[in-house]
């Protein structure tokens, strides 16, 4: 093919090399400059080159920061974030920046002290900052102004309370900010200072800031030191807690709940219990039901994260009698069954308990216990020696019997007056969907770090599991009936019992009665319909020519799956980044360049409200250094110790980018959906298998609507297993015509 050559006075604009970036540096009386900055070169040589070029000397007391609202410093491990056209600032070094606001702070003029806190505030977001401030023994400073410090100005508060609150502010949010670094312990703080914030709570209730940040204090104590959790406990009650959830502000009821929840946590097992005590006291409950679930207006997605997890720690309290066995010899324990017996057949037992010898008794027990549905008519207490669910089981069955005697004696008597086979087994039935309900709640289980599903219904009721209970009981025995079940059927039924409660629970009922009312609109015929619709939906055709059909296109609607999952990366997501304090929510995003070469992230202030352009994200990954993708527990950020982070859903939403040597890049799913979209699309990038549930799911819609519309000529139309056969040839060809 011809070869056209550029005429010699033309020019090819070449493109810029890698390491070189362009960009504009600031300095305060001077105009900007234009600069390339070549990436090879060290950071230093670029700063002394800056400083030469307005004959500025000493250059190793100047840095480059990011003229943006985050002022972060640049360092050799963070200069690969700065991008083509960004505007940098020339600035004094962080050291001496944090040797300046040391000196400043401790100030005798409260005009500049309070200047200084601000400024200190704002930069110690900054780690590169943050170091050097707490290598000048910044944090023991701080501590001491929380905790006498103040005592200086007492006298001058009530004629300059504005300024003595802005003051506080910015000290707590400037210790917040630079222990949400991890680079001080929190083991090493005094219970002087502890007293102190723990005063905040109280003291400053109309102060949002100081009561914000003080509570934020509290709970990252709680939650990273067991020694300070002792302090903290000791100087904050309950009752002090409880008026800050009563008020309007969102945000305060929030971190309120959250140190009720760190507290509750980390309470020994032996304290647990006396926690949930003095909460029900307190009315706890019934506090948040009505100064939070039904207040007039939304929840945001950290209150029901911090609900959900009160849920949790709430349930969880069970697990002890979940996992308790009954003791045969223990006579207590006995009573309990023996009072089931005694609520159900009270008339019967007392004409028997006065005459008849005692095998004739035993034999009236034994046939009792097997009217009340016990597998070991002999001796029911064998029923309770399976863990889960334990005596847990046997609770629920007396809590049954006497808050809901009717409906127990009903259930009871109903059934063990049948001759016929279909009787329901109350007392199996009951230890079953104990253990059922557990497996629901996830009972025993940490609360997940993502997690945000709170049902208001357990809100409603001191004894919500209880109720819980006592609602699905009678559940089971009506789906029982409908379901003409014999013993043979009872795991069937279990299913659809399980079945009815998933979907009652996934409308997130805002009562136990509208629970009650979902479950009397979900019958077992109206199951059997849905499970029919479901089924045509994704029916499976088995027959020959329809199997030959779908693995001819099968190839096609993966292909359109893949091209599904790249594009949703392309368009990115937010994730969220785990630390020890929740609520300071950090995100950063990550999205596929749209020739799917490069993978763009970086992080971002707040949770954003649509996509994300791609140059104002940092950091670029090409996907041909991308080495594989691990999840769950081979991710590196889950072999991490930390309190919240090893439990079962955060794994199952762990997934980790491998590159190079050791480089890695760590995601935490926002939830399974995106997990599956992230693996599936970045196993395509690599060339692997698509192996998710979720390409399972789609594969087989896909493919049932497919070969379905594909079908529609032949509706009605019985499809062979195989070909016809080729008819005889005709005995004379008469019926041709030349139509010329």
């Amino acid at each position: 093919c011809p070869v056209v050559l550029a005429p010699k006075n033309s020019s090819v604009a070449m493109p810029p090399p890698a390491d070189i970036v362009k960009v504009a540096i600031e300095w305060p009386g001077a105009f900007p400059k234009l600069m390339e900055i070549d990436q090879k070169k060290p950071l230093s040589s670029i700063i002394k080159e800056v400083c030469d070029g307005w004959s500025l000397a000493n250059h190793d007391q100047f840095a480059l920061q990011h003229a943006d609202s985050s002022n972060f410093y640049i360092t050799e491990k963070n200069r690969n974030e700065i991008k083509n056209g960004a505007i940098l600032r020339l600035t004094t070094s962080p050291a001496q920046n944090a040797q300046q606001l040391h000196e400043r702070i401790q100030s005798s003029s409260m005009d500049a002290k309070l200047e200084a806190l601000k400024d200190l505030a704002n930069y110690s977001r900054d780690v590169t900052f943050a170091q050097e401030f707490i290598n000048l023994d910044g944090i023991s400073l701080l501590t001491q102004m929380v905790e006498s410090g103040t005592e200086r100005y007492q006298k001058l508060q009530k004629i300059m309370k504005p300024c003595f609150g802005d003051m506080l502010s910015f000290t707590l949010t400037a210790f917040v900010e630079l222990m949400d670094h991890g680079i001080v312990s929190w083991d090493t703080f005094s219970v002087a200072f502890i007293k102190k914030i723990a005063s905040y709570v109280n003291k400053f209730a109309s102060d949002i800031s100081i009561l914000q940040r003080s509570l934020a204090i509290l709970e990252s104590m709680v939650l990273n030191s067991h020694d300070l959790y002792q302090k903290v406990a000791q100087e904050i009650t309950i009752g002090q807690l409880i008026p800050h959830l009563q008020g309007t502000d969102q945000e305060i009821q929030t971190y309120t709940i959250a140190v009720i929840n760190a507290l509750f946590l980390k309470a020994p097992d032996d304290k647990r219990q006396e926690m949930a005590n003095i909460l029900a006291q307190k009315q706890l409950r019934s506090i948040i039901l009505t100064h939070v679930i039904r207040a007039q207006r939304a929840i945001n997605n950290e209150m029901a994260h911090q609900l959900y997890v009160l849920q949790v720690l709430t349930f969880n309290l069970l697990e002890d009698r979940m996992m308790t066995k009954m003791d045969p010899q223990d006579q207590a324990q006995r009573d309990i069954i023996f009072e089931l017996r005694r609520i159900a057949f009270d008339a019967e037992s007392e004409l028997n308990n006065s005459s008849g010898s005692m095998e004739k008794r035993k034999s009236m027990y034994t046939r009792d216990y097997k009217k009340l549905g016990f597998i070991n008519h002999v001796n029911p207490a064998m029923d309770f020696t399976q863990t889960p669910p334990g005596m847990l089981a046997l609770d629920n069955m007396l809590y049954f019997a006497k808050h809901h005697q009717d409906a127990y004696i009903r259930i009871v008597l109903e059934n063990s007056s049948r001759e016929d086979k279909h009787e329901c087994p109350f007392g199996r039935s009951s230890i079953e969907l104990t253990k059922m309900l557990c497996e629901i709640l996830k009972v025993g289980e940490l609360p997940s770090e993502t997690c945000n599903d709170f049902h208001p219904m357990f809100f409603t009721h001191d004894r919500s599991f209880e109720e819980f209970f006592c609602i699905c009981i009678q559940l089971l025995n009506k789906t029982w009936k409908e379901m003409r079940a014999t013993s043979e059927d009872f795991n069937k039924v279990m299913q659809v019992v399980k079945e009815q409660i998933m979907r009652a629970l996934t409308t997130k009922p805002s009562s136990l009665d509208q629970f009650k009312s979902k479950l009397q609109n979900l019958s077992y015929t109206e199951i059997l319909k849905i499970r029919q619709s479901e089924r045509m939906n994704q029916e499976d055709f088995q027959s020959r020519p329809i199997l030959e059909l779908k693995e001819k296109i099968q190839p096609e609607i993966l292909e359109l799956i893949k091209q599904q999952r790249l594009n949703r990366l392309v368009e990115g997501t937010c994730f969220r980044k785990l630390n020890s304090r929740r609520r300071q929510d950090k995100f950063w995003y990550c999205r596929l360049s749209p020739n799917h070469k490069v993978l763009h992230y970086g992080d971002l202030e707040e949770s954003p409200q649509g996509e994300v352009p791609h140059d104002s994200l940092q950091d670029k990954l090409p996907v041909a250094d991308i080495k594989a993708v691990v999840t769950g527990k081979d991710c590196p950020h889950m072999k991490e110790k930390g309190a919240l982070k090893q439990n079962k859903e955060v794994l199952e939403l762990a997934f980790s980018i491998l590159y190079d040597s050791s480089g890695q890049l760590n995601f935490i799913a926002p939830d399974k959906h995106e997990y599956c979209v992230w693996t599936d699309g970045l196993n395509a990038l690599l060339g692997k298998d698509m192996l998710s549930d979720l390409t399972r799911n789609d594969l087989d819609t896909l493919l049932s609507m497919e070969i379905k519309l594909r079908l529609l000529d032949l509706e009605n139309i019985q499809i062979p297993d195989a070909p016809p056969p080729i008819p005889k040839e005709p005995s004379n060809y008469d019926f041709v015509y030349d139509c010329n």
